[in-house]
């Protein structure tokens, strides 16, 4: 913990912290993919100090106790469509299913406990696993690498022997193979350039027929195909037999239920007043779980923030249950899911609406000594911004026990943009943004124009305006918070990683607003993310920008490349070398176009790191190594 007496003399964003680099690298474990099999609950642990992800399950019981599902030799995982996500599945009787994420085989473990490979080829990468009901087979997504050209994706399904079959292809990209209770039917999504998953996607179905030799696909049929060009995601069964999916095609994603008996036609349920649906980054998301009884549980986010909402008789109502990251899943009288408030680090609970939750499993338990005083929560703002719209975000004050700001001091700022761009800020407590508070940094975490959450027109408000829209919104937000006297306006800096590193250095082309910035991984050449980036996002900038090359010349304008003559503050830029999203060169290039013209820049590089950072020692370093570059330059400043 820290000392008072010196905390309390020392300026802010200088204060001893009791957010350590180990702490943050360490002894944290990351939290995904809860799942319910029986009475079992089952969560993936990513271990940095093991360099793994582990498969954990606990009895849902009071009594019950974690216990690591995986031999030695295992790590779950799956790198399709370079995000990854849904690399296992549990059937209800305790088999499990598991990408390994170091060989890409697909091992499955029967009954008696025992492991054997299932298949994989040589090339080929597998996700988004889902149990035949009716038979012993496991349904998937494969993304094969092993031809010229784009990989290429299909639905496909592994037979108990091994044996695989390819079931549904030609689309470009596939999601959520779901087969029904009775393993009749298979309904999964599907898109195709330059379409993201949050612009179009498909809502397939087809009967399975089950010969002696295997499993058949009847020809698929589109469903709601008479609705103009929307997102549909995150296809769900309900007990009954019915189909549930999210589409936005109203607005913002909600949910819209298929019924056999009124030929597969969709009917919208009532509105939620929130968006339930979120943004197919990953593999195996969930905002939908149907309850036995017939109810409907839901994640819904209304301002950016997460609300748990329960559909019953017809009737929306917002439920207490803890601050999930997806909808939580029923297990026996109660609910499981993993828990993010915005004041304690992530845990697998279990609960139930008006009692107290259960925390299983908690990624940090938080030292000794440390008060809520010491934590900071989220404040949600609304902005104006450019064109007369208005923007959102999340303002963070700092916090410590132990320390103040000196009377009339206002603290430093560090503004954050979000990845993607099609993400968002989101309210969980997070070391990204505890690293700076209780140093005593204020943070703006920037929802611009563009993020999730807010429904399709603000999410399509940044389509052929990233690099602008984006910036307009983050300088308005910071004029926003200092004009109500929230921070420090000589020590302003700016973060962010990936799409984010992108709006960072484009921020401070345009303005003299901040005293540094920080890009991690960040995007510095559009033309050349376009040439080279991966099948996923090879067609993501035709909407944002506008297809290449016929709109080069925007390329060229919206690149931070072109503006370097225009940085003036100092930049920190931090990468991996096995980046495969936004190759390294990238941030070679403006590191050197910089110095070249006399900057500041530096620039660290992590040997055996991708998109983001995952060992024990980079994220160490790169939290030490951003903070110690942001004092050097308020010393530097007086």
């Amino acid at each position: 913990m820290s000392d008072p007496a010196r905390s309390s003399s020392r300026s802010a964003g200088f204060w001893s912290s009791w957010v350590t680099p180990e702490l943050v690298a360490g002894r944290t474990i990351g939290l995904s993919d809860l799942q319910v099999a029986g009475d079992r609950v089952y969560w993936l642990e990513t271990r940095p100090q093991e360099g793994r992800v582990m498969l954990v399950s606990c009895d849902a019981g009071v009594e019950g106790r974690p216990r690591d599902e995986l031999p030695p030799a295992r790590d779950v995982g799956s790198s399709v469509h370079e995000y990854g996500g849904g690399g296992y599945a549990v059937a209800p009787d305790g088999r499990l299913v598991i990408s390994d994420r170091r060989e890409n085989g697909v091992w499955l473990r029967d009954g008696d406990g025992s492991w054997h490979r299932l298949g994989g080829a040589s090339g080929s990468r597998y996700a988004d696993f889902a149990f035949d009901p009716a038979g012993d087979g496991v349904f998937c997504v494969c993304e094969a690498h092993d031809g010229p050209g784009e990989p290429v994706a299909s639905v496909m399904w592994f037979g108990h022997d091994g044996v695989a079959r390819v079931l549904a292809s030609g689309a470009d990209f596939y999601a959520a193979p779901r087969p029904s209770p009775d393993g009749g039917f298979l309904a999964w999504i599907e898109w195709d350039h330059p379409d993201m998953p949050w612009d179009a996607t498909r809502l397939r179905l087809a009967s399975l027929a089950r010969p002696g030799d295997g499993l058949r696909l009847a020809e698929a049929r589109c469903l709601m195909a008479d609705v103009p060009a929307s997102s549909i995601v995150e296809p769900v069964w309900t007990p009954d037999g019915g189909l549930l999916a999210n589409s936005d095609a109203l607005g913002g994603w909600r949910p819209v239920r298929f019924d056999r008996r009124d030929d597969w036609r969709g009917e919208w349920l009532p509105d939620p007043r929130a968006e339930v649906g979120l943004p197919h980054w990953i593999f195996g998301q969930r905002t939908l779980a149907p309850l036995p009884d017939g109810r409907l549980l839901a994640l819904g986010i209304r301002d950016g923030l997460n609300n748990v909402l329960l559909l019953e008789d017809g009737v929306w109502r917002d439920v207490a249950l803890g601050a999930p990251v997806w909808c939580p899943l029923p297990v026996g009288h109660d609910f499981a899911w993993i828990d993010a408030p915005p004041d304690r680090p992530s845990a697998v609970a279990v609960g139930r609406p008006g009692m107290p939750l259960r925390r299983v499993r908690a990624a940090l338990a938080l030292p000794d000594g440390v008060v809520a005083a010491d934590i900071a929560v989220p404040s949600p703002l609304v902005f104006p911004t450019a064109g007369g719209m208005r923007a959102h975000a999340l303002f963070y004050r700092p916090a410590s026990a132990n320390a103040s700001l000196a009377p009339d001091e206002k603290p430093p700022l560090v503004v954050m943009a979000h990845g993607g761009p099609t993400g968002r800020a989101n309210p969980a407590f997070s070391f990204k943004v505890q690293w700076w508070t209780s140093r005593g940094f204020a943070v703006l975490d920037v929802n611009y124009r563009g993020s999730t959450g807010f429904g399709r027109a603000y999410r399509q408000a940044l389509d052929g305006a990233w690099g602008v829209a984006d910036v307009e919104d983050c300088l308005h937000a910071v004029a926003y918070v200092l004009e109500e006297g929230w921070a420090d306006p000589a020590r302003v800096v700016i973060r962010g990683s990936s799409a984010g590193g992108l709006t960072v250095l484009q921020c401070l082309a345009r303005s003299r607003l901040f005293a540094a910035g920080t890009s991690l991984y960040g995007v510095t050449d559009l033309r050349a993310l376009a040439q080279e980036t991966h099948k996923f996002e090879a067609r993501y900038l035709d909407r944002l920008i506008g297809p290449y090359p016929g709109a080069e010349a925007v390329y060229l304008a919206r690149s931070p490349v072109t503006h370097a003559g225009g940085i003036s503050a100092p930049v920190l830029f931090l990468h991996g070398d096995q980046d495969r999203v936004v190759p390294l060169g990238q941030a070679e290039q403006m590191v050197a176009l910089l110095l070249g013209q006399g900057n500041r820049a530096e620039m660290h590089v992590y040997p055996e790191e991708g998109h983001g950072f995952r060992q024990q020692a980079t994220l160490m370093d790169s939290f030490e190594r951003e903070a110690a570059f942001y004092r050097d330059i308020f010393t530097a400043a007086g």
